[in-house]
């Protein structure tokens, strides 16, 4: 009897992280407009919303750099629904400063102070909330048992000026319960905002994904493979990550040398102890994928080759030059994620992008995971690029014009040299906006499903980019600076050239 996988039928998808988003006071939320956006890709037979990890972000505002692999993002809070049901209370909301209307970008300093008013006001107002509030929360705190970690990882932190965890106190680095203990009994009250934080937002998406399930929207969420250094995951974990106590690296992560780079790419995160997770029957992985299945209805799997081999590199070295492919469990892992879950699929989504071996392959086939093809790496002028639509076998794929990591192809386009612009508008037929070219062409590939991120769509340009890889300015902070109905024409578009193409409904 032959694998089921998650993509069954042809069908479209739109990349838009919750902090684009219209509406909020600082940046997207968690709140009106991510309802109104779900009602518009519902009304135009649009099935697929993708974002980047829901997470909170490190300090250049990349999600995929975590404090936490379990927390949510606090900026995405909805204020409005906590002064509604009486949770904090306002007279005058310019108390809360200014909103960001009619700009393109959000300010990560003006966010972070938001949230620290709007903490002190749910520990203001605490005391005064119902005792059936107060048991839904210590409910909820009983179920998740990583919120204490997170909560108090995240006060120390802020107590000792935003140091990492290996060069705070001693006691505090090696976490000595019998300091810790007494530590948390003084900032207990510090500590219980971020869990009132984490709750609230918690409730707070749980509401956007029964809306989205009314409106038969699915999510589609993004899970990094590695996770910080600097994170409430090492600091709880230490024995898990190659790592020592003092918090220097024993091995890191990383990838070889390739076309891209003469010295690889070193990404300064633990690799993990895979004896370790084995010995504890993957404990700490299975409770995280149920976390973000509890969260999401598919799971974009970052790095998903190193499930099955990665790239291990010296703690001390300076390039990932002199590191070795080692094996990893993912076999093992992912057949315990499926008996989990209980089905005979598995809502993963293998980010398979770069240099694939045949093993990576293998366990990506086994599972019947869909892979990804991005079409701005198509056009070399290799007759054999795995990314060119000819080259694209079967169904079991998700087809993007470009990621949240890419030019948006506006951009792409504009930097192309002439001889190539001319040999893809002869080959393909290309039009006077490269954006549609490029949307038209991922429509019809055999690909189950088709995903364009919303600067492609708008037809907008670089300065509407989301990320340039490598850098740690100005990322992360693009969000749309009009209201949704002004961009529902090209959302009307999307779906009527999808409809041409059996992606959507008539």
């Amino acid at each position: 009897m032959p694998l089921q996988n998650v993509l069954t039928k042809k069908s479209l998808g739109v990349l838009m992280h919750p902090s684009c988003i219209p509406g909020g006071r600082e940046c997207g939320t968690f709140g009106r407009g991510a309802k109104e956006w779900i009602k518009k890709l519902h009304k135009h037979g649009i099935k697929y919303w993708q974002f980047l990890p829901l997470t909170p972000t490190d300090s250049t505002g990349s999600p995929y750099s975590s404090p936490s692999s379990f927390a949510l993002n606090p900026w995405f809070l909805d204020i409005d629904y906590l002064i509604e049901k009486g949770f904090i209370f306002i007279s005058n909301q310019e108390e809360l400063g200014h909103k960001n209307q009619n700009k393109n970008h959000f300010d990560f300093d003006v966010a972070d102070d938001l949230l620290k008013k709007i903490g002190s006001l749910l520990l203001q107002y605490w005391g005064i909330q119902s005792k059936e509030r107060k048991l839904d929360f210590y409910k909820w705190i009983s179920k998740n048992s990583w919120v204490e970690d997170y909560a108090t990882f995240v006060v120390i932190r802020e107590e000792f000026n935003m140091l990492p965890w290996w060069e705070w106190p001693q006691d505090f680095k090696i976490k000595n319960n019998k300091t810790l203990k007494s530590w948390i009994k003084k900032n207990s009250e510090k500590i219980l905002i971020q869990k009132l934080i984490q709750w609230h937002l918690d409730e707070q998406w749980k509401a956007i994904k029964n809306y989205a399930k009314l409106y038969n929207v699915k999510l589609i969420g993004d899970l990094p493979f590695y996770v910080s250094r600097d994170s409430a995951d090492v600091w709880s974990n230490k024995s898990l990550f190659s790592i020592f106590k003092n918090g220097d690296l024993i091995f890191q992560s990383g990838v070889p040398p390739d076309y891209f780079s003469s010295i690889g790419q070193l990404w300064g995160t633990p690799t993990y102890f895979w004896s370790k997770h084995k010995k504890t029957n993957f404990d700490w992985w299975r409770k995280r994928f149920k976390r973000q299945f509890k969260l999401v209805d598919l799971l974009r799997l970052d790095h998903f080759r190193a499930l099955s081999g990665y790239w291990r590199v010296n703690g001390k070295s300076k390039t990932a030059i002199s590191g070795k492919w080692i094996n990893s469990p993912g076999r093992t892992l992912l057949k315990k994620l499926k008996n989990d879950l209980g089905t005979d699929y598995l809502p993963i989504i293998a980010e398979d992008l770069g240099v694939i071996t045949p093993d990576v392959e293998k366990l990506r086939d086994n599972f019947e995971l869909p892979g990804m093809k991005i079409l701005q790496f198509a056009f070399d002028g290799n007759d054999d690029n795995p990314y060119l639509p000819k080259n694209i076998k079967g169904e079991n794929w998700v087809v993007y014009t470009g990621t949240h990591d890419n030019s948006t192809s506006l951009s792409w386009w504009e930097c192309l040299d002439n001889y190539s612009k001319k040999r893809i508008k002869d080959e393909f037929k290309f039009s006077e906006n490269p954006s549609w070219s490029l949307i038209k062409i991922g429509m019809g590939t055999n690909a189950n499903l088709f995903i364009a991120p919303i600067q492609d769509i708008l037809s907008l340009d670089d300065s509407s980019r989301l990320n340039i890889p490598g850098t740690t300015k100005n990322n992360w902070k693009w969000r749309l600076n009009k209201p949704l109905d002004e961009i529902e024409e090209d959302i009307r578009n999307f779906s009527e050239l999808g409809c041409q193409f059996g992606r959507t409904r008539k």
